[in-house]
C-alpha cells in the first residue's frame, strides 16, 4: 500500500497564505498558493508568502500544482514558488489568465499553465485527479480529488452551496460529492473560516437587497467600495446599475481587466451602454455609480485617498453616497477605520454593510454538513483558517458523528502520516520560517529588518559619525550626531558630548590594543551607546554609528 503525508505550509492557525501538500510514496501534489496580509506590527511589509523550502529540497519529486481559484489568498504567491521551481500549473481558464497577467508583473517565463474543467477528470503520470466546480465569489473555482489506493484526498476549496446560482462559471453540481463518495474519500479537507455560523451561508451573501435599497435613497452619485476580485458582488452591482439606469465607473483599472477576462471568456456580459470611460469622466455627473476597488487593505486605501482629497480624479461632495461593499478582513482593520473615519469627516452619507445580516461567501454549519454528508470521509481535516476556526469546524464533524480519532486538526508544518489507510502518525514537523515580502524582494526572516522598524516607530534613530586616518587610526573629525524622534539636541548637549567621547573612546581603546576592526568597533560603539541612552533617557533608539577612513598623505 502506499504511503501518504498531508501537510500544509500554510493556511493553518492564520487567514490567508494558503498551501496544502499531498504526498503520496514521495511525489508531491501542491494545492493553491497565496499570500497573507501583513499585521500593524509588520512595519512596511506588503505580503507574507508560504515557507517554500521543503518543496525546493524536494522539487525532483513535485508532479503538480492546483490552484484552486484566482483570489490572492490561494494564488498570489505562485509567482515567488516559480521563480525557485518548476512545476507543472493546473487550474481554470479564468484563473489561468489572471495568473499569466500576474507571472507576466514579476517576470516569471515559460511558466507551464495547464488549462483544465471545472468538473473533470485526468491523470498526471499513472495518478487519477478529478475536479468538481465549487461556487465561491469569484468564479471557475473548484475543489481537486487526487486518487490514492486507500481513497480519494478531497480538498474542497473556499466555498458554499446556492442552488439559486444562475450563472454557470459559479455553479456547483452537489451530484460529483456524491459520485465521488460512493468511489471513497480517506480525506476531507474542508475551509473553517465560516464554521461558526449556523444554517447555509446562501442567500445572506447576497448583497443585491441592501445595495438597492441604498440607490433608492440615494438620488446623486454613489461611490461603492468592493474587493477587486469579488466578481460575484462587481455583478450584483452592475446588474443594479443597469435596472437603475444608473452609468457606471471604474477607479481600478485592474478590477476592470479582470472583467475583461470574464468577459472574454463568455462567462458574463456587462449590460450594453452603462461604463463610463476615463476619457470622459465627469466629477460633477450625477447619475454615476463610481467602483472603487482593490486588494486587501488597498481598497480602503484608495477610498481613504478619495476622502482626504488625494484622488486626481474624483472629489467628494456632501451629495455623495458612500456604500461600504468590502467588509474589513484580517490585516485591514486600520486602513478601514482609518477610511470611515475619514469619510465621516467629507459630510457623505456613508452605508456600511451589517456583517451580522450579509455573511463572506465561506463555507457555513449546513454547507459544510452538505458536503461531508456527501463525501462521506474516513478522515476529517480542518484547513483554512485561525486556530478557533479549525475547531469550530472540527465541531461540525464531531457532531456529525465522527470518531475524534478520526478527526485531524493540524498546525503548519505538522505532517499526518497514513498507510494502509489509516493515520499512523502526527509528530514529524517540518520548520517553517514567516517569508515576508518587502517591495519585490524577499525580507530576512530572522526579523533583524522588522526590529529595527519597530524601533524607529518607536523610540527613534541617532546617527554619529567620526572620521579617522586611515593609516594611523586616530580621530581626526567628528562626532557629528543627528537625532531623529529621540532627544532634541539643544536641550541635551551633554548627551551628544557623552555619545562622542564614548565613540571615541571605543576607537581608541581597539587601536591600543591592535584590534582596530571598523566593524567590530562600530558593534562595540554602538551596545555601549545603547545603555547610556537607556539609563539617561529610558529609550532604545535605532543607533547607527559610522566611521569613515581618509587615506591622508603623511
Amino acid at each position: 500500500m502506499e504511503e501518504l503525508r498531508l501537510f500544509a505550509l500554510g493556511g493553518l492557525d492564520e487567514d490567508g497564505k494558503n498551501l496544502t501538500v499531498v504526498e503520496i510514496n514521495g511525489d508531491l501534489f501542491v494545492i493553491d498558493a497565496g499570500l497573507k496580509y501583513p499585521d500593524a506590527d509588520h512595519l512596511g511589509i506588503e505580503m507574507i508568502i508560504p515557507d517554500f523550502k521543503y518543496l525546493v529540497e524536494h522539487q525532483n519529486k513535485l508532479k503538480a500544482v492546483f490552484i484552486t481559484q484566482g483570489h490572492d489568498d490561494v494564488m498570489a504567491a505562485l509567482p515567488y514558488l516559480l521563480k525557485e521551481v518548476q512545476v507543472p500549473v493546473y487550474t481554470t481558464p479564468l484563473t489561468a489568465m489572471i495568473l499569466e497577467s500576474l507571472l507576466k508583473e514579476h517576470d516569471v517565463k515559460d511558466a507551464q499553465i495547464h488549462r483544465i474543467k471545472r468538473n473533470g477528470s485526468f491523470l498526471i503520470g499513472q495518478r487519477r485527479i478529478k475536479t468538481f466546480g465549487i461556487t465561491h465569489s469569484i468564479m471557475d473555482a473548484f475543489g481537486v480529488a487526487i486518487h490514492t489506493d486507500a481513497g480519494y484526498i478531497v480538498y474542497t476549496g473556499e466555498f458554499i452551496i446556492d442552488f439559486d446560482i444562475k450563472n454557470e462559471a459559479f455553479a456547483c453540481d452537489i451530484t460529483e460529492f456524491s459520485e465521488l463518495g460512493k468511489q471513497g474519500v480517506l480525506a476531507l479537507l474542508t475551509e473553517s473560516v465560516g464554521a461558526d455560523r449556523q444554517g447555509h451561508t446562501s442567500p445572506s451573501h447576497k448583497i443585491a437587497g441592501y445595495f438597492e435599497k441604498a440607490l433608492d435613497e440615494a438620488p446623486n452619485r454613489v461611490l461603492v467600495s468592493l474587493y477587486e476580485q469579488n466578481i460575484y458582488r462587481l455583478i450584483e452591482v452592475l446588474d443594479l446599475a443597469a435596472k437603475y439606469k444608473r452609468k457606471v465607473y471604474f477607479h481600478n483599472e485592474h478590477q476592470r481587466n479582470l472583467l475583461r477576462h470574464v468577459e472574454k471568456l463568455g462567462y458574463y456580459r456587462m449590460p450594453v451602454g452603462i461604463e463610463v470611460s476615463k476619457e470622459s469622466f465627469d466629477n460633477t455627473r450625477e447619475d454615476l455609480i463610481i467602483i472603487v476597488s482593490g486588494s486587501g487593505p488597498n481598497v480602503f486605501k484608495s477610498m481613504l485617498k478619495i476622502a482626504s482629497s488625494e484622488d486626481p480624479a474624483i472629489e467628494l461632495r456632501p451629495s455623495d453616497t458612500v456604500v461600504i461593499l468590502s467588509p474589513m478582513v484580517p490585516g485591514t482593520e486600520k486602513e478601514a477605520g482609518s477610511m470611515e473615519n475619514e469619510l465621516y469627516k467629507c459630510d457623505v452619507s456613508v452605508i456600511t454593510l451589517d456583517r451580522r445580516k450579509v455573511t463572506s461567501m465561506h463555507a457555513s454549519i449546513e454547507d459544510i454538513k452538505m458536503i461531508t454528508y456527501l463525501l462521506k470521509p474516513t478522515y476529517y481535516i480542518p484547513v483554512h483558517g485561525e486556530y478557533r476556526h479549525l475547531i469550530n469546524n472540527a465541531n461540525v464533524a464531531l457532531d456529525m458523528g465522527f470518531n475524534a480519532a478520526k478527526i485531524v486538526v493540524l498546525d503548519n508544518g505538522q505532517i499526518a502520516t497514513f498507510k494502509d489507510g489509516v493515520l499512523k502518525d502526527m509528530t514529524q514537523l517540518i520548520k517553517l520560517d514567516e517569508v515576508m515580502i518587502d517591495g519585490n524582494e524577499h525580507l530576512d526572516v530572522s526579523g533583524l529588518i522588522l526590529r529595527d522598524r519597530e524601533l524607529l516607530s518607536t523610540d527613534g534613530v541617532i546617527v554619529i559619525g567620526m572620521v579617522v586616518n586611515f593609516n594611523t587610526k586616530t580621530v581626526i573629525g567628528g562626532p557629528d550626531v543627528q537625532s531623529r524622534g529621540v532627544i532634541y539636541l539643544k536641550d541635551a548637549d551633554y548627551i551628544v558630548k557623552d555619545l562622542g567621547f564614548i565613540f571615541e573612546n571605543t576607537i581608541n581603546e581597539a587601536v591600543s590594543a591592535k584590534k582596530y576592526d571598523n566593524m567590530g568597533v562600530r558593534q562595540e560603539a554602538k551596545d555601549r551607546m545603547s545603555k547610556y541612552l537607556l539609563k539617561e533617557t529610558g529609550k532604545r533608539p535605532l543607533i547607527i554609528p559610522v566611521i569613515v577612513e581618509l587615506n591622508l598623505p603623511e
